[in-house]
């Protein structure tokens, strides 16, 4: 791809994951080019453009405001890192003036909100992705692959478990851990990359009862533990563990059992184990951010997200996760919060 075919991008927001994101738009460099980026702290704007210049050896523009890129003809597509509490103002300028949107998770605070920014995307023609980037390791993409062959059997248990790890000063940022910025706490900061994950091998959810809870490890809002019981439209039954208060913090997994074989995801590896005895391994051991350093992962699955975006920009592909597809997410985790504070069985 020559340098004129490149896709263009700006980021807006420079938070936590920003760095991320200019690591993999260096890395994208032969079909993504990164113009500028955006964000209401000037200061931090203007270090991660500092910083982005070095890394991509372009000048990165740092604009004023939203209206600059929504009418900068230049920009094809926005990568938008902002908290979910904002993400509406942000899209519904940028969608109607034609710039594409690839959305860091969670899309929105509720389902209702994320269901209403995809209908904004979609009522503007444009796309809309979202960073899912557990989806892109070879070890899931491995593990989709032999699902969909069908050589598995039927799938009868599904475990997910997401022992993580975050200390109280994470949640003493402002607004970190609160419904009326974050949505709510594990669950949609957190396990919903593994949730993502887990949902596109398992199928669709049918039913669940749960417990969420704030452990004495933390002063926050809303959870820091879930504890969720699951009923799946293909019969198969399983269960969700996900915590920020496990201490030190281990790898998240997902473990399928069909009749056939056993499939277990942890650590960006591939683990099968089939009933004859054999035991297959794909993939590479990584870190994934479960401990107290929530950074602690490659930039790699964020250029594959990116990349695979720019070429559905450029109508080259369909290879994206859309924001269609990542709803089931958020309506399992809507439907968790229901059964916890209801306590009794809640269906999708």
């Amino acid at each position: 791809m020559s340098a004129e075919d490149r896709k263009v991008a700006v980021l807006i927001g420079a938070g936590m994951v920003a760095e991320t994101h200019v690591a993999a738009c260096a890395a994208a460099v032969e079909k993504v080019r990164l113009k500028g980026v955006l964000s209401k702290r000037k200061k931090s704007a203007s270090s991660l453009a500092k910083d982005a210049s070095v890394k991509t050896d372009e000048h990165i523009y740092v604009y004023d405001c939203i209206g600059d890129v929504a009418t900068d003809d230049d920009v094809e597509f926005v990568i938008i890192a902002t908290p979910p509490n904002v993400r509406a103002d942000i899209i519904k300028p940028l969608a109607e003036a034609g710039k594409h949107i690839l959305l860091e998770k969670p899309m929105g605070r509720t389902a209702e909100e994320s269901r209403q920014i995809v209908q904004i995307c979609k009522n503007a023609g444009v796309l809309l992705g979202v960073v899912f980037q557990h989806r892109t390791r070879i070890a899931s993409r491995k593990a989709k692959e032999m699902i969909d062959e069908g050589k598995l059997g039927e799938l009868a248990v599904v475990e997910i478990n997401v022992p993580w790890w975050r200390d109280q000063d994470y949640y003493d940022e402002p607004g970190r851990g609160t419904y009326a910025r974050d949505g709510g706490g594990v669950l949609i900061s957190q396990a919903i990359h593994t949730i993502d994950l887990a949902l596109s091998l398992s199928g669709a959810v049918s039913s669940v009862l749960a417990m969420i809870s704030t452990s004495r490890f933390h002063c926050m809002e809303s959870e820091d533990f879930a504890v969720v019981g699951i009923e799946f439209s293909n019969g198969a039954v399983g269960s969700l563990v996900a915590s920020t208060a496990s201490f030190p913090g281990k790898t998240e997994s997902i473990t399928l059992h069909f009749e056939q074989a056993s499939l277990h995801l942890e650590a960006g590896q591939l683990h099968v184990s089939s009933r004859d005895g054999s035991v297959e391994t794909f993939g590479e051991q990584a870190s994934t951010g479960g401990g107290a350093d929530p950074m602690a992962f490659t930039h790699e699955w964020h250029q594959e997200v990116l990349e695979n975006f720019a070429d559905a920009v450029s109508g080259k592909s369909t290879n994206f996760i859309s924001g269609e597809q990542a709803m089931a997410a958020h309506e399992f985790i809507d439907a968790t919060v229901r059964a916890a504070k209801s306590g009794s069985r809640q269906y999708l």
